[in-house]
């Protein structure tokens, strides 16, 4: 079910002799990106005044994502709602592909980069649009000038922890559960089953803290420090 081999991207289909390649994690990401489109879609697609069903849980999630951008960015930052939303539905389900046997997307340090990168590029740009471009590069040095280099390193340091925070900790589990999976295959062959009851029975609570609660735990965490840095760009020099 889980492996500890590969933890970078595994190539799946290779064009121009092997020059150009698809990986695994890209077919599972389109995958995770395909299911919430067609969620959007068909919970959309008749709306009532009274919500039920698929409509109703969508109004749920909405409701939750704006209330958690209005309450941890402000009332102003409300506009990065849709993309918060969006980051944290893929994340818990690209963290949880283990519960059903696939490889976490977050288990790839690429998927892990891009997102931070995301997040990096979100709060330059924001802190830009609020200071303004002498702003940005004025709020470097305060409040002495010999900040610039230390901030400097913090902004391209910020990405680099973010992602590796992600990927490391949804690895870990991953690794940690074939590592199980593996030593109680042992046990049970050693215990002379056919069958290997060990594997089926002892790993389920640890299955249930790494592929669901712990994946939801590292989506919650990485969202809000995306929701965090780049609500800290929108403060103006006179409100930090």
């Amino acid at each position: 079910m889980h492996s500890t081999e590969h933890l970078g991207p595994r190539k799946i289909i290779g064009f121009f002799d092997g020059s150009v390649f698809i990986t695994e994690t890209v077919i599972l990401a389109v995958i995770v990106a395909i299911v919430m489109i067609v969620f959007a879609l068909i919970s959309t697609r008749k709306l009532r005044d009274e919500p039920k069903g698929l409509q109703l849980i969508a109004e749920i999630i909405v409701e939750f994502v704006y209330n958690l951008t209005a309450k941890t960015m402000g009332e102003k930052n409300i506009k990065y709602a849709p993309y918060i939303g969006t980051l944290f539905i893929f994340l818990i389900i690209a963290n949880s592909l283990g519960f059903i046997g696939f490889r976490p997307v977050t288990a790839d340090i690429n998927t892990a980069f891009a997102l931070s990168i995301i997040t990096f590029f979100m709060i330059q740009v924001a802190s830009i649009k609020n200071r303004g471009v002498r702003g940005h590069i004025k709020h470097y040095g305060d409040p002495y000038p010999f900040m610039y280099p230390i901030k400097i390193l913090e902004d391209v340091a910020f990405p680099l922890s973010l992602a590796f925070r992600l990927f490391g900790n949804i690895t870990g589990g991953m690794i940690i559960m074939g590592l199980a999976f593996q030593g109680l295959g042992v046990i049970s062959s050693k215990l002379g089953t056919s069958i290997p009851i060990l594997q089926f029975l002892i790993p389920l609570p640890l299955n249930l803290f790494f592929d669901a609660f712990h994946a939801l735990l590292q989506a919650f965490i990485f969202t809000m420090l995306t929701m965090a840095f780049v609500s800290m760009a929108t403060v103006g020099h006179d409100n930090e």
